[in-house]
């Protein structure tokens, strides 16, 4: 079993007075010598979990916000850990996969092979075209084009030099001359939902981040409802020849019963922060996440984990409330009692 958590950035975040400050103080210059709060945040928290043995940060992308530039975030905060590894998003939409590939390698080598990307294929499309470009929203153009970037990214990481014609990208003896810290090339996750991104996951894809049915009320059909979908991607992965692992994300939080845990948890999320943007966060992100079961007393949010695994998930990308105190009971809860367990 696997875990990891998302890089505490504003639009996946509620319940940070850091992430609050620092969206307040975006349009301003910073005090003298003080680094942006949200920076101190992500800093504090991540190495934090470096320390308590996550595996993995997801650096969630968002250019139309107050966020950090996630690959620059991801960089920063790589320099201060040690073993966790480093997912940045990218959206094909808005950088080339010859560029990527290049940024890719170069962290990889400056973290020691700790470098993985999450490929989001893009929905938002006044951010593409405010920044360059295109989001592909209006027909199935935008998987092809997926798949088509990460043939150029293994291309480049593997050959030099490199050439490609494909419909959205023409590459003609491209050179890499930075090549991946290690052989295993750096890893593709993905979380593409239709028909026709199902096909481009099971084609591509090292890793799928697997969602429900919304319609789901209960934990028995929120796990009917993944078991369904690792049996769709099963059978279009061994059609391409290919294995896909699962990864999941719930939302993690601990209490003597599920209604204490959960109404801590709301607590924790609406201490800080404008009204309407923590709940626009909750409705989006927080509130589906909790329908996962693993709110509650440690012993059942474990064995609820252990259900899943038993499914055939290995990786458990947590969101939770972004605190030193909240890794810390992830480690002592979940971590140290699950690692390793069979």
């Amino acid at each position: 079993m696997q875990f990891g958590l998302y890089a505490p950035v504003p639009h996946v975040t509620a319940g940070s007075q850091e992430i609050e400050q620092s969206i307040a103080g975006a349009l301003s210059p910073l005090p003298p010598s003080e680094v942006d709060p949200a920076f101190a945040l992500a800093r504090e928290v991540l190495c934090a979990a470096d320390r308590a043995g996550f595996d993995i940060i997801l650096f969630a992308e968002r250019h139309l916000g107050p966020d950090f530039e996630a690959w620059i975030l991801a960089a920063a905060v790589s320099s201060w850990t040690r073993r966790i590894k480093t997912m940045t998003a990218v959206h094909p939409g808005l950088w080339h996969p010859t560029l990527v590939a290049k940024m890719a390698a170069s962290l990889d080598r400056l973290t020691r092979g700790r470098t993985a990307i999450n490929l989001v294929t893009g929905w938002n499309v006044e951010e593409h075209r405010m920044f360059g470009g295109d989001a592909l929203l209006e027909n199935d153009d935008r998987y092809l084009r997926a798949e088509e970037f990460v043939h150029v990214l293994r291309g480049m990481w593997s050959t030099s030099p490199f050439s490609y014609h494909g419909r959205f990208y023409q590459v003609h003896e491209a050179q890499l001359l930075l090549r991946p810290a290690t052989a295993d090339l750096p890893e593709i996750f993905t979380a593409s939902r239709s028909p026709r991104g199902l096909d481009m996951v099971a084609r591509t894809a090292d890793w799928w981040f697997l969602d429900y049915d919304k319609a789901a009320q209960s934990v028995q059909q929120v796990m009917d409802s993944l078991r369904q979908s690792i049996d769709v991607m099963n059978e279009k992965a061994a059609h391409c020849r290919r294995k896909v692992r699962y990864a999941f994300n719930p939302f993690i939080a601990f209490g003597d019963s599920v209604a204490g845990a959960t109404e801590r948890a709301m607590q924790l999320l609406a201490s800080d922060g404008s009204e309407a943007e923590v709940q626009k966060i909750m409705a989006r992100i927080v509130a589906p996440a909790m329908k996962a079961g693993c709110v509650g007393p440690p012993a059942q949010v474990r064995d609820q984990l252990l259900a899943y695994r038993d499914m055939g998930i290995e990786l458990f990308l947590f969101k939770l409330v972004p605190s030193k105190e909240q890794i810390a009971m992830v480690h002592d809860e979940i971590i140290t009692p699950l690692r390793g367990a069979h």
